[in-house]
């Protein structure tokens, strides 16, 4: 079930959550055949639940599509990807865990260097943006 402002959309199907997934990042059948290199019939197919998608398809839509592989097949979760937050959290909990070990002094230093390196990079919300 997707709530969309006013008007509640019930998605049971992999073909219905599909559609409106390419839907709302603006994918046509033939646009999102083409990113991922199927024919249009494929994702059709899909859609109508002609046919069962291939591991390999629902993994590349997934990617394209910026979607969570459970939602997508399941219907389990959210909608979004959030593989690039639950990574960042990852890294930010690496660098908590050599951190927390130094002493003030050197853990002022590692943030300044952190800082230093995101100015010269010139990101504004991480170095690889």
């Amino acid at each position: 079930m997707v709530y969309n402002d006013i008007e509640v959309i019930h998605i049971s199907t992999l073909g219905e959550r599909l559609k409106h997934a390419r839907k709302s990042r603006g994918f046509t059948q033939n646009s999102l055949a083409d990113a991922i290199g199927v024919s249009r019939g494929v994702i059709y197919n899909i859609e109508k639940d002609k046919s069962d998608a291939q591991v390999i398809v629902t993994n590349a839509i997934c990617q394209i599509l910026n979607l969570n592989n459970e939602w997508l097949i399941k219907g389990v979760g959210s909608m979004e990807d959030n593989t690039d937050a639950k990574q960042s959290a990852k890294t930010l909990t690496e660098l908590y865990e050599v951190a927390k070990d130094l002493s003030e002094p050197e853990q002022l230093y590692l943030l300044d260097t952190i800082k230093a390196l995101k100015n010269r990079l010139g990101k504004g919300s991480g170095a690889y943006e």
